[in-house]
This record gives C-alpha cells, structure tokens and sequence, in this order.
C-alpha cells in the first residue's frame, strides 16, 4: 500500500511540474515519460482506446491517421480491428515514440502499421488518405492548434471522422468549448460527443459534400 501511495505521489507531482511548465512552453510529452501514456486511465472511460475504436466504427481495410501517436496506445488497438487489408498511419514529432510503436507492432505481428516524423499543422500529411482520425491528448501540445485542425480535416476522405480525446489530468487539456470553435473553423459538422467536462471524447466529421 505504501508504494501504491509513494507512485501516486510522484505521478502528481510529475503532473503539476508539468502542467506548470507547460503555461509558457509547449512540450509535448518525452518519450522518457512514455509510461504515463502508455496505458488507458482508469478514471477516463471515454478516453480509453478501445472505446475510441468503437465509437469511430472502424472497419476492416480502413485507411486511418493516429495523430500524435505517442507509444501507440491507440495505434495497435486500431492496427487489429482494420485487419491486414487496411493501415494506419502512426504520426509523431518525436522519432523515439515512433520506434517504440513500430517495435511493439513488430512484436505483435502487426504489419499494417506506417510511422511518419512530422509536425501537425505543417501541411506533411497527405490529404485525403483517411476513413477515420485519431488526436487523443494531443491538440493543446500544438502551437499552431488551427493549421493542425485544417491538416486533420484535409487528411480526411469526405464522410470521414476524426475522433478528439481530452483528459484534464493532460497538463494541455483543451476545453470542449476549444475544440468545437477549432473544428467548426477548420470545416467539420459534430457527430457525437461522449463522457463529461473533465474528459471526453468528441467525434467530428468531415462533410460528404463542400
């Protein structure tokens, strides 16, 4: 039990010293930290990786972008349900969260996996390419959070849906209020909206027609 308390402890403390930092610098979590990201939280059920693949309907042979993949908590559970016919493209800035997604899906069998180093909001994703998008805990990482929108948006083929997952245990939480005038700005229509104030998970769509 004392260790159960002395790990919380320092999992708060990492927390607060980096929500404090993150009030003037945009950091991105450090693939060192990759262990506070790697599993689903227990107190977020609308942030958890499975239920992100069942709201998004995902299919098998689907074209789909995890965008700020990190370790690729979101990634694998998505590399199964498109199956072999289908793909997803991990994207991160850092090449060491890409390695350990790729390793992990190595060490699965799962080779429907891509990893791209790039920047979201720099226009580096290809446009078009997507049934589904994934961007869990990561919008408020971004400095540019509107050009990254418009990338998710032109990623996407048109009917297609973009799945936002935000924690306020993230020290970048990003408001639902944020996210919707962001999404709204970029182009896409709700779709549905699930869990609460402090964490939810907000489906978006891209229009069938301009």
């Amino acid at each position: 039990m004392t260790i159960v308390l002395a790990l919380i402890a320092v999992l708060a403390a990492i927390s607060v010293a980096w929500r404090l930092f993150s009030r003037r610098h945009v950091l991105p979590c450090p693939s060192w930290l990759r262990w506070m990201v790697e599993l689903d939280n227990p107190f977020a059920a609308s942030n958890k990786a499975a239920f992100i693949v069942e709201q998004l309907k995902i299919q098998p042979g689907m074209q789909v972008l995890d965008a700020g993949c990190g370790p690729g908590r979101v990634t694998l559970p998505l590399a199964r349900a498109i199956g072999a016919h289908g793909q997803v493209l991990a994207v991160d800035l850092q090449p060491a969260m890409l390695e350990q997604v790729a390793a992990k899906a190595h060490a699965q069998g799962l080779h429907n996996v891509r990893t791209q180093a790039a920047a979201l909001g720099g226009g580096a994703l290809e446009a078009g390419q997507h049934d589904r998008a994934v961007i869990a805990a990561v919008l408020g990482e971004i400095p540019d959070r509107a050009a990254a929108m418009a990338d998710l948006f032109h990623s996407l083929r048109p009917g297609g849906l973009l799945a936002v997952a935000e924690l306020v245990f993230d020290p970048h939480f990003q408001r639902r209020a944020t996210v919707e005038r962001l999404a709204c700005d970029a182009g896409f229509i709700p779709h549905s909206f699930h869990g609460h104030a402090a964490a939810y998970l907000l489906v978006l769509q891209r229009p069938l027609t301009p």
